[in-house]
């Protein structure tokens, strides 16, 4: 005869061992339909002539990080608080981190 709580903590140990099985199954059950609409994604992008990744749509220097100028987050003044909750979630880029 079992503790419960033996078999629970079995319990617990199984449905740990299939879901772990499961998560490691489900993107090779999933390559197909993601390829499919990856090749889609491609197609759309070629004819619309898309440039870059939109991130965010609020304020025009986070739309498109890497076409930004260095002023537009102060396009009140420089100690102008933040209007965009974006802005506050961008990091400053590479080369003013090291200074």
């Amino acid at each position: 005869m079992v503790r419960k709580s033996t078999a629970y903590l079995i319990f617990l140990l199984v449905a740990g061992l299939v879901m772990a099985g499961l998560i490691f199954m489900h993107p090779r059950l999933q390559m197909v339909d993601y390829e499919r609409g990856l090749v889609k994604r491609q197609h759309l992008v070629r004819e619309l002539g898309l440039t870059d990744l939109c991130l965010f749509t609020e304020a025009r220097y986070t739309r498109h990080l890497s076409q930004a100028d260095l002023h537009s987050p102060f396009q009140d003044y420089p100690m102008a608080l933040e209007h965009f909750p974006s802005g506050s979630l961008v990091l400053p880029p590479e080369h003013l981190l090291k200074r």
